[in-house]
């Protein structure tokens, strides 16, 4: 590199400069010296030499920021053209998903008979999915305590008043017969046994999330003792954290052992026909904005003081909820999306507007008001009551066979997406990455 220096008034030298061609300018430096000039001029031819080259040096700036910035959007551009378009209806990552459920040949068989600890007996809590959760950690509890299931009893009494019993919603047969290799269930307790009893089964209520040890050291002495135990309220009893065969079981249950009855297969899949008569691909938005949902969250959605009085009032049938912030709650990521909400992100992801929903909710708080911005957004809009009216009839008693309908149709949709991460959500995600080749979630 050259570099450009000055010597004296004016004088430039390279380092390539040696001392013989200094000396020989040297006297014309000198003459340059002995001239005498005024202050004023000084100042003044620096002022414009300084002008000179702010002036210079901006346009040089200037074309370099303007040519710079084109070439950076040019090379941007052509790396961003190498990639083929993103399709928002598949994914590359689905092939990474694999099912885990299969029975290991080392895992022993259930016991039969007299070798079991005794009958265990089971009392869900919540709506279908809820109860559907505590109906898989039944199965495996019983496994546990090396007893005998009987087939678990629903929930009448919960917010949504479905008096459906296990048989009207799940294929009980099937459900015995598939699981027959881990765990003995049975549809009632033995008469002989009953007899036998002088007293009625013993109740218990365990925590929630108790690890293995915790049925072993609690619950088996009393079976032990009783020959049979009731578990009340069922739901989230079962720490997540299980041995890799146990975890298996719960997989089993949950996506094989538990199919529904062959009137909800029926409808369900005519449903899904439906949907693919009017388009190829499909959404199917689980929406969970019911008056249930918003007074559970403890969220605020702007209905002043109407809807704080009415969340509230529904809030009580909980006793053991805690007071929350609403702002909290928002700032959290806690509170499920409003159907517009929906609607919005689903178009910032890409989706237009012709493409068809299928939207699986009950009673939605706010009625056709609050969904009327998410028709707005996509008119192909759809639910079960839509689509099978007169079908629909003899299931629009039971809550719980309503929402098996939903699960169906959400199951066969190409996405699916939920606003709240709910049982049901949780338990489609892992349904729809075992069983499909890609579920948007």
């Amino acid at each position: 590199m050259v570099v450009v220096g000055k010597v004296g008034n004016g004088c430039k030298f390279t380092p390539t400069t040696n001392l013989a061609l200094l000396q020989k300018h040297q006297h014309v430096c000198g003459r340059f010296q002995r001239k005498q000039f005024s202050l004023s001029f000084i100042c003044g031819l620096m002022l414009f030499a300084l002008g000179l080259i702010s002036l210079f040096t901006g346009h040089v700036a200037s074309h370099l920021e303007y040519y710079s910035f084109k070439f950076m959007k040019g090379a941007l551009s052509s790396k961003l053209n190498r990639h083929p378009p993103i399709n928002i209806w598949k994914s590359k990552a689905s092939k990474l998903y694999y099912g885990c459920s299969s029975r290991d040949p080392n895992f022993p068989h259930a016991v039969r008979g007299r070798a079991s600890n005794g009958y265990l007996l089971i009392a869900t809590s919540g709506g279908l999915n809820q109860q559907r959760t505590g109906i898989t950690d039944a199965v495996v509890v019983a496994r546990i305590l090396n007893a005998t299931l009987v087939v678990p009893e629903l929930d009448h009494h919960s917010f949504w008043k479905d008096d459906s019993d296990f048989v009207d919603i799940f294929d009980i047969e099937w459900f015995i017969n598939s699981l027959a290799k881990d765990v003995t269930i049975i549809k009632r307790i033995p008469d002989k046994v009953m007899r036998s009893m002088d007293r009625p089964p013993y109740t218990m209520r365990v925590p929630r999330k108790s690890p293995p040890e915790f049925y072993l050291d609690q619950v088996l002495p009393t079976l032990l003792r009783r020959r049979v135990v009731q578990l009340t309220k069922f739901d989230y009893r079962l720490a997540n954290n299980l041995d890799e065969q146990l975890a298996k079981l719960r997989c089993r249950v949950n996506y094989h052992g538990l199919r529904f009855t062959k009137p909800i297969r029926k409808l369900g899949q005519e449903l899904v026909m439906k949907m693919r008569k009017m388009a190829t691909r499909f959404i199917a938005i689980h929406l969970r904005f019911e008056p249930d949902m918003l007074a559970f969250s403890g969220c605020y959605y702007g209905g002043g003081d109407k809807e704080r009085n009415q969340l509230a009032e529904i809030r009580k049938r909980w006793e053991t909820l805690p007071d929350m912030s609403p702002e909290g709650e928002r700032k959290r990521g806690k509170c499920p999306l409003t159907p517009e909400e929906v609607g919005l992100m689903l178009r910032a992801l890409g989706f237009k507007n012709d493409t068809y929903l299928y939207v699986a909710s009950g009673e939605i708080y706010g009625g056709e008001q609050t969904l009327q911005p998410l028709r707005d957004l996509f008119p192909n809009f759809y639910t079960k009551e839509m689509l099978a009216s007169e079908e629909l009839k003899p299931f629009l008693p039971y809550s719980s066979r309503l929402a098996a309908l939903d699960y169906i149709v959400c199951d066969e949709s190409d996405v699916f997406v939920t606003n709240n991460n709910g049982n049901m959500a949780k338990i489609l995600a892992g349904r729809r990455y075992r069983f499909k080749a890609f579920r948007f979630r």
